[in-house]
This record gives structure tokens, sequence and C-alpha cells, in this order.
């Protein structure tokens, strides 16, 4: 069945009939990359998330978070936490850069973050979960959202109710990874509990999918199947932010876009590698930087040799010396069109 799709609008903010919106991704969605995918057709960005503990503490890494540019609007900044009061400050502060909206995280799996009560922790306490909702939408006059998980694991899938409770509380859209926190990133994504969500007559907000969509034919797919009101991607534009445009392009024709070719894959690397230098400094730039070769030129044939070059200099002009190269020797080399999910082992 194919759903009609009206503009999609959280508050003020206009994104589309089908809004693609770019996941958070520690040390993945950075300004760097958030600037590629922006001009590959993502419609909606969020920052890296911030720990307000670290935010409160004026600690660096969290405070550089706050970065935003006014390409990527509209953007959000993403919030992490276990402490009402703390949040509720935390929400303060990022509210004085301006982001177009506030999102909270309760959806992040990984250890050092739900051990300590945060992320997808508050999966285990709704009424807490509804209290830092509530205490977040009171502290700003910013749109507060929410990205979360279906449940703590199999027997706690309460995602419904969670919808329900946050919704009551004021939250303006929710985004819904189809995974329990026990599954992590394995197997795969549950969209029909996203769907029943999104077909809850007492729920009018915009519901997003998030969870396994890496092609056009299967993001087109799961929008006719489930009904959302957008699709959220991470794991498949890392390394491949063609993916947004991809997805439009076919939506549009039902036929795909060429594939990127090997002047465009290297020049977005590029250009994600001299943003990359230009905010966080040559050194950190260039370290940080190395995670993203293998997935811009996933599938190069006879690669490894170029590849340990790129990740092994800590000299800008040598990798800028070395992308170069890459262009002209594999140029005419095409690859597969649509993405691919690559592994990824951060926060989400």
């Amino acid at each position: 069945m194919d759903y009609f799709c009206s503009m999609v609008k959280i508050g003020n903010i206009e994104l589309g009939e089908f809004p693609l919106l770019l996941a958070p991704m520690e040390d993945v969605s950075d300004p760097p990359f958030r600037q590629v995918c922006k001009e590959n057709g993502a419609d909606m960005m969020y920052t890296e998330f911030v720990s307000s503990e670290g935010l409160i503490r004026n600690a660096v890494k969290s405070v550089r978070k706050l970065d935003i540019f006014p390409y990527e609007r509209p953007i959000g900044i993403q919030l992490f936490g276990s402490d009402v009061e703390t949040m509720a400050e935390c929400t303060k502060i990022s509210t004085e850069v301006n982001p177009d909206l506030i999102d909270i995280n309760y959806g992040c799996p990984v250890k050092k973050v739900a051990c300590r009560g945060a992320g997808a922790a508050l999966l285990q306490d709704i009424p807490l979960m509804a209290r830092m909702t509530e205490a977040v939408v009171k502290a700003t006059h910013l749109p507060v959202t929410v990205k979360t998980r279906l449940g703590w694991d199999d027997s706690t899938k309460n995602i419904e109710e969670v919808a329900e409770r946050l919704q009551d509380v004021g939250i303006q859209a929710l985004t819904i990874h189809g995974r329990t926190r026990a599954q992590l990133y394995k197997g795969e994504a549950d969209w029909s509990l996203i769907a029943k969500v999104k077909n809850n007559p007492r729920i009018k907000i915009p519901i997003f999918g998030n969870g396994d969509i890496d092609s056009p034919e299967k993001a087109l797919e799961y929008k006719n199947r489930f009904g959302v009101d957008g699709i959220m991607i991470g794991r498949a534009a890392i390394g491949y932010p063609w993916i947004f445009n991809e997805i439009k392009h076919y939506f549009q024709t039902g036929e795909y876009l060429p594939a990127p070719n090997m002047e465009q894959r290297v020049n977005a690397a590029t250009q994600h590698l001299k943003f990359s230098v230009e905010w966080k400094g040559e050194t950190l730039g260039i370290l940080e930087m190395r995670r993203h070769y293998s997935n811009y030129f996933k599938g190069l044939p006879n690669f490894k040799e170029h590849r340990m070059k790129l990740v092994q200099s800590m000299n800008l002009e040598e990798i800028l010396e070395t992308l170069d190269f890459v262009k002209r020797e594999y140029e005419g080399v095409t690859l597969e069109t649509k993405a691919k999910v690559v592994e990824y082992g951060g926060v989400d």
C-alpha cells in the first residue's frame, strides 16, 4: 500500500513530504561528516550525542559538540544523561547556541552509557523517562524530540507505552530504532512495532523509523509497508553520503542514480578531511579521519597499499597527494550504486 504523505513538521520546522534524517553517531556524525551528508541530500541532522554531565562540567569534548554551522540547518543537538536536573540544565545551555531542536537519546545500548543509567537504560524506568523528558521540554522554547529503541529486551518491548507517555509530556517527534537494547546492532531490525506506534490513533506526532535501511528500494519498501513519516539513516551513510539523494531519486523515478565515480568519491573524502583538519586541528583531524577511508573506497580492487598510506601518514600534504593518486589510478572504475551497511560499534 502506498501512503499519502503530507508535509512533515516538527514544531515549525518543515521537513518535506518524507524526510531522510542522518542519525547521530558518536565519533562519526561530526560537522565535517554532516557537511558531506547535507550536500548529498540529508534533510535533517543531529550532533553527536552530548553528555549532560560533561557539558555541566564544561568538558572540552562535550562543549565542542555544540558547534553547529549555518549549512547544517535544520539541526538538533542530542543530549543524554541519567539525572533529571542535570538534563534540564544541559538543555538550557544547549538552547543558547540556537539549534533548531533538542533531541534526547534514550536508545544508546553501549555499556558505558546504559550502565550509568542513561541512554537505553531509561527504557527500564518509564516514569523516570517521562519526568526527564518533561523537564527538558520545560527547559527550552525549542521543539524536543526523542530517539529510542523497542525496549530493553525481548520480554520488555514497551515502545507503545513509551511513545504515548512521551507525547503526553510534550515531545514533538519520535525516532524508533527497530531493535532492543539487548540486540545492540545484531539481528534484523523489527519495524512492525514501529508501524504499531505510527498507527496508534493516540499518536499525533511524526514517527521516524531507523534500522537497516541500506538501499533505495528498501527505503521505498519500508516507507510503503510501515507508513512511517520519514527514515533515519545511520551506518549506511558512513563513507556513502550519496545514499540520501539516491533514495530521493528512486522515490521519484523508480530508477537508480549513477554510482558516484572515483572523482566524486575522492572529492568527498578530501572535503571531509580538510574540514576535519580545519575544525579539529591537523593532528586530531588526520587521526579521526582514518576511520572513514575504507568506507569511502570500499570494494576498490588492490586498495590496501593506498589505504595504508592514508592511515599511516600524519602529513596532510602527503595524504592529499595519495587521494589525488587514487583519483587518477582508479579513474573509470565504478562500484555498485546502492550503499551497504558498514560495521559500526559506536554510539547512536
